[in-house]
């Protein structure tokens, strides 16, 4: 019996100190986020580093707090019944794994119309030249396709990618961002969850030099299954040789 109560006495002072460096490590991997995050100044490159990043950075945050909290729980062991330690793991094991799924859900689910908010805030931000140091123009859909390839201009007429230019109008300086056209999940007509995505496309006809293209786009639902599909006009090739010329 005193045998097994060094060991009890061991783990509840070094699980103390696991669950403290455990949470630890969590505050700095978020103070490491916020400081990058506060350092890129660039709005494009903070919208990316945003987009792929942050979701997954509060994901594994709240994972190393939930271990921590959870070896914490159970480092304050006075009674030496089997019994009573299995029950109490146990118990604390469930309790982990309900607030995991609970966070995994709001980051999956709620999260995002909160990330695409600022996203948008920061594409359509002013860019400031670094010619002149003025605040730059953002071209329309029209305007734009004199400053895109023909590759690009195909990129955006099957809505994989989407390109923003912006021109300094007094030094003539362009700066072309590059987002995507279908990755970021919609909100879904059916649940009203950030969670409706494309799933796939189909081009239904070519386009011509005299005649329009069609794509159909088709959208599945991460959350309640519901499915969707919407028609696209495709540019007509004359128009794009225009643009180009």
């Amino acid at each position: 019996m005193g045998e097994f109560s060094e060991i009890v006495n061991s783990w509840n002072m070094w699980g103390q100190l696991a669950a403290y460096g455990l949470l630890g490590l969590a505050v700095l991997m978020l103070l490491g986020y916020v400081i990058k995050l506060s350092s890129t100044r660039d709005p494009k490159a903070k919208y990316d580093f945003i987009n792929k990043s942050e979701i997954n950075i509060l994901w594994y945050i709240s994972l190393i707090v939930i271990i921590a909290a959870s070896i914490y729980a159970n480092t304050f062991i006075a009674n030496f019944s089997w019994l009573w330690i299995f029950v109490r793991v146990f118990i604390t094991v469930m309790m982990a794994i309900i607030t995991g799924v609970v966070i995994q859900n709001l980051l999956k689910f709620y999260y995002p119309f909160y990330i695409e908010k600022r996203l948008k805030k920061l594409r359509y931000r002013p860019r400031i030249s670094p010619k002149s140091g003025r605040a730059m123009k953002l071209l329309s859909e029209d305007e734009e396709d004199v400053y895109l390839d023909e590759g690009m201009q195909a990129e955006e007429n099957v809505f994989s990618i989407d390109y923003d230019v912006w021109v300094d109008e007094e030094t003539g300086y362009t700066k072309i961002e590059k987002y995507s056209g279908h990755l970021h999940a919609i909100q879904c007509p059916e649940c009203n969850y950030q969670t409706l995505k494309v799933v796939k496309e189909e081009i239904m006809k070519s386009p011509s030099d005299t005649e329009e293209g069609e794509l159909i786009k088709f959208f599945d639902c991460g959350y309640c299954g519901h499915k969707s599909k919407k028609s696209f006009k495709v540019a007509m090739l004359k128009e794009n040789m225009a643009s180009n010329s």
